[in-house]
């Protein structure tokens, strides 16, 4: 990777080092999702069963219908092995315990006398969760979805991943609670979810990680007057950023840094670090891991994109991370959470020598659907209140709206609302009587 002092650096040249991959800013990008999105709006399953042709040699009106059955999905779970199965059981546990300590505690309390107020909460009636396939067929992503949408209660969860679907991802749906598997990916999935079509149902919330183009129709549909549906966050090509110390261990690193960059040409992988040695040896260990890696074309071409910072200190290494906000975020250094203590943004942190991004990628119980493109500033990740909506109750009593109702007439008269303050006048104009 190149490697840039960054104190050297302007203002403007570090923005510049700190963009993303020019994969994701293609201009087209846009113009060719609305055409997908257009499509599906209009001619439902007919657009769907074209596009399943057209991006993944799939015809499902020969393989059978969009949705799977009983019996499709017994025996696709029958197929996976009886070692991914614990594997799968392991994690979900640990991803059920994280996620189910997470559980809404209703408020309801009196603000003053008189005056109470509540918060509830209610699980979202109808969910798609989007599974990544294709050439990296996301398993975990269905524990990271399905789990949390059942534990807060969905009524309705609705799974939709590119076909063919691996068997995989099949079984872990079933062992989740899903009933309602669909054979569509893209952004022809996230437009079915949108809008509905004869046979996927619309949904209220869209969940789940994609590639740009997933990425892209999520934002669309959140914005098209056709629907109402609503998405968890702008989650897209995956992202890692590690600070590290001259303690750290160079092997490590890459590897880390590998794991990212092997998700697709357009992720982006970032070393912040004050130890030069460590830049160097980093990008040693890079060669020869990349050498052996099975996806190596993948992880090249997102290294290009790719970079290492040498900073002065740990501190500053906490503004570089800051200022990207990075997905996942790696803390490799002899006191990482003295480090932990200057970071302002990212999806998530690991944290020390051990602590690989995967452990949260698969089994550590957190949840590794992330915002990306430097989204993490404001957004969370994903959690169990995403799959809730939270809403308020207040109910007065006579003694309560006397109290208070002044304070809101002139609050109401000042910012020239008139029937706003008639509201509360009327109620204490029938108290007097």
């Amino acid at each position: 990777m190149e490697i840039l002092t960054w104190s050297t650096l302007s203002t403007t040249e570090q923005k510049t080092a700190l963009k993303r991959s020019p994969l994701i800013g293609d201009s087209g990008l846009e113009q060719s999702v609305r055409a997908i999105l257009d499509a599906v709006a209009t001619r439902g399953d007919a657009a769907i069963q074209e596009f399943n042709q057209k991006f993944d040699g799939f015809n499902s009106a020969k393989i059978g219908e969009l949705r799977m059955g009983e019996a499709e999905i017994a025996a696709a779970s029958a197929r996976v092995s009886p070692e991914l199965k614990a594997a799968i059981s392991k994690a979900m546990a640990n991803i059920d315990v994280f996620h189910s300590a997470q559980q809404f505690r209703p408020i309801d309390m009196e603000t003053e006398a008189g005056v109470r107020c509540e918060l509830r909460s209610e699980p979202i009636e109808k969910v798609g969760l989007y599974i990544p396939g294709g050439s990296a067929p996301l398993i975990s992503t269905v524990m990271m979805l399905a789990l949390p949408a059942k534990i807060a209660g969905c009524e309705q969860r609705v799974l939709v991943s590119p076909p063919p679907i691996n068997d995989a991802i099949i079984y872990a749906a079933n062992a989740c609670g899903i009933t309602e598997i669909y054979q569509v990916g893209g952004a022809q999935a996230i437009a079915a979810l949108a809008f509905g079509t004869e046979t996927i149902p619309a949904v209220d919330k869209i969940f789940g990680p994609g590639n740009r183009y997933v990425t892209e129709a999520k934002r669309l549909v959140s914005q098209d007057g056709r629907c109402t549906v609503c998405i968890d966050m702008p989650a897209g090509p995956s992202e890692v950023l590690v600070i590290a110390d001259s303690d750290a261990n160079c092997e490590f690193i890459a590897a880390d840094l590998l794991s990212q960059a092997e998700h697709g040409p357009d992720s982006q992988v970032i070393l912040v670090t004050d130890s030069q040695a460590i830049a160097d040896g980093v990008n040693d260990a890079l060669t020869r891991q990349l050498a052996v890696l099975p996806r190596q074309d993948i992880a090249s071409t997102a290294l290009l994109s790719s970079r290492t910072f040498v900073v002065d200190d740990m501190l500053q290494a906490a503004q570089v991370s800051n200022q990207y906000g990075p997905e996942h975020l790696i803390i490799q250094t002899r006191f990482p959470r003295e480090v932990l203590k200057n970071i302002r943004a990212a999806g998530s942190v690991f944290l020390g020598a051990y602590t690989p991004e995967s452990v949260g990628d698969y089994a550590s119980g957190t949840n590794h659907v992330l915002p990306t493109y430097g989204y993490s500033r404001a957004v969370s990740s994903l959690s169990l209140a995403d799959f809730s909506r939270r809403f308020t109750v207040q109910e007065l009593s006579a003694k309560g709206l006397i109290e208070l109702g002044q304070a809101v007439m002139t609050l109401a008269s000042n910012e020239l609302l008139d029937a706003h303050k008639n509201a509360v006048a009327v109620r204490l104009a029938s108290l007097e009587k």
